[in-house]
């Protein structure tokens, strides 16, 4: 039975709260995760499948065997990961030729098979009641899971849940303020060709709004099109 490593642990969620200040690729966050996760437990590796629209989709997991077996996961909605989704409750396994396994799920043991993996242990990842994702942990030899192994795995399904949300919120912030900035960008241009347009015609800033308007609605433009071409390519509408 492997042994819980704590300082392997405290390790990793001192590395992982790091991450949150931090600008790695989402990816790269949950896949040293998920090596972290399989030093703690000592057992062969752990993986991520992320839920998008109900469905788990993308796989995230530390050897290529654990990824291949998530795949088939994705694909097929069958095995502990996904009874976990559905039930939004760990589901383990302490050995997949047991029991009738193989008739439930037969291209998820069969795919277990040619892996080397023996054993399965699931946990749902939430944001609020909201399922984002489950943790997979995989073993190459049977293995009774431990309810220190699930808190552990509890633990790291919080840690990487909450990075998620984090990771949500600074894009949408960044998707905010570059929306921002644009319209900013885009009001100075206006501005700009309303002076130009009224100097040059002698007309009032308002007439010369209007004049841009009017094209731009002519001609099926950008009104920020169209005073970009009056600010840097001297377009007199």
């Amino acid at each position: 039975m492997p042994v819980l490593d704590v300082d392997a642990l405290f390790d990793t969620v001192e590395r992982f709260a790091a991450t949150l200040t931090g600008d790695d690729a989402i990816s790269d966050v949950l896949r040293k995760l998920a090596e972290q996760v399989a030093v703690v437990l000592g057992v062969s590796g752990v993986g991520v499948v992320l839920v998008r629209q109900g469905r788990l989709s993308d796989v995230i997991a530390t050897v290529e065997a654990i990824a291949d077996l998530e795949r088939v996961v994705a694909a097929r909605e069958i095995g502990p990961c996904a009874d976990a989704m559905r039930s939004r409750q760990p589901v383990v396994v302490g050995e997949l030729t047991g029991g009738d396994l193989a008739q439930r799920w037969p291209e998820y043991v069969a795919q277990a098979e040619v892996g080397e993996i023996l054993a399965v242990a699931a946990v749902p990842m939430f944001a609020g009641e909201r399922v984002l994702g489950v943790l997979g942990l995989y073993d190459g030899a049977r293995h009774t899971w431990t309810d220190e192994d699930l808190r552990v795995g509890r633990i790291m399904a919080n840690i990487a849940s909450c990075y998620l949300v984090h990771a949500s919120e600074l894009g949408q912030e960044r998707e905010t303020n570059e929306q921002l900035r644009t319209a900013l960008t885009s009001r100075i241009i206006i501005e700009q060709a309303k002076g130009v347009l009224a100097e040059a015609r002698g007309i009032t800033v308002d007439e010369a709004f209007a004049v841009l308007r009017k094209h731009s609605r002519d001609h099926n433009a950008r009104i920020h099109d169209v005073a970009a071409a009056v600010v840097n390519l001297h377009m007199r509408p």
